[in-house]
């Protein structure tokens, strides 16, 4: 896990050669549908397992069948929203499920429109209530723009304020990144790597195309 010295609270996991393999793998264009979702599930099972890496732990004593001994227990693991940004975010939330099983789990429906304006458009939103001692996890693919995520998190936070925002996605680009964090500075990012650039239409560079597109077999249109 490396923290981008751009901006506090923000993670990459381009120290990781499984993780930086994975994503090998969902940039290639020839990669079918059927291997990207599973990549996708991949990631948000062992992103989640990095991010347990950053959450309360506490020790307590556990007897084997030979003598007691000390353990641990993830105590933040027991209290996760995860929030799902659909369409994209579907399987990448079934890999974090594997690792927060006790998660509950929230379903915002948003789609951002064309360029110049990229308007967000919300037509679902169903989130649990959330508490003060919850890790609220919104996971999303891809950080471009930053306009979906700007307004997922400001519906999301109309369900109760946790003790951390976390936003979990594959692939962010400088110019989404700076935009969440000038407007939430206090929501953690992690992805699997921080591009380059934007380009004109707002996709991220080099990218991997439209997640939800190639997840679910869509053609790429720009």
């Amino acid at each position: 896990m490396i923290a981008d010295g751009r901006w506090r609270g923000v993670y990459s996991f381009e120290d990781s050669p499984f993780i930086a393999e994975i994503l090998t793998g969902l940039r290639d264009r020839r990669t079918d549908s059927i291997s990207f979702r599973k990549g996708l599930v991949k990631l948000g099972r062992y992103m989640g397992y990095e991010l347990t890496k950053t959450m309360g732990v506490k020790e307590i004593e556990v007897e084997t069948p030979l003598e007691k001994t000390r353990g641990v227990v993830v105590e933040d693991r027991r209290h996760v929203v995860i929030v799902t940004v659909l369409r994209a975010a579907i399987p990448l939330m079934e890999g974090l499920i594997k690792v927060f099983e006790h998660a509950r789990v929230g379903i915002v429906s948003a789609s951002r429109g064309k360029a110049p304006e990229f308007r967000i458009e919300m037509a679902y939103i169903k989130v649990p209530d959330i508490n003060g001692d919850d890790t609220l996890i919104v996971a999303d693919p891809m950080i471009a723009t930053g306009s979906t995520l700007l307004r997922v998190l400001e519906e999301v936070r109309k369900y109760g304020s946790p003790k951390r925002t976390v936003i979990l996605g594959v692939l962010a680009a400088p110019e989404g990144v700076s935009r969440i964090k000038e407007a939430f500075p206090e929501v953690e990012i992690f992805v699997a790597g921080i591009d380059r650039e934007l380009n004109d239409h707002g996709y991220i560079l080099p990218g991997l195309g439209d997640a939800g597109d190639r997840a679910f077999g869509a053609p790429l249109k720009v």
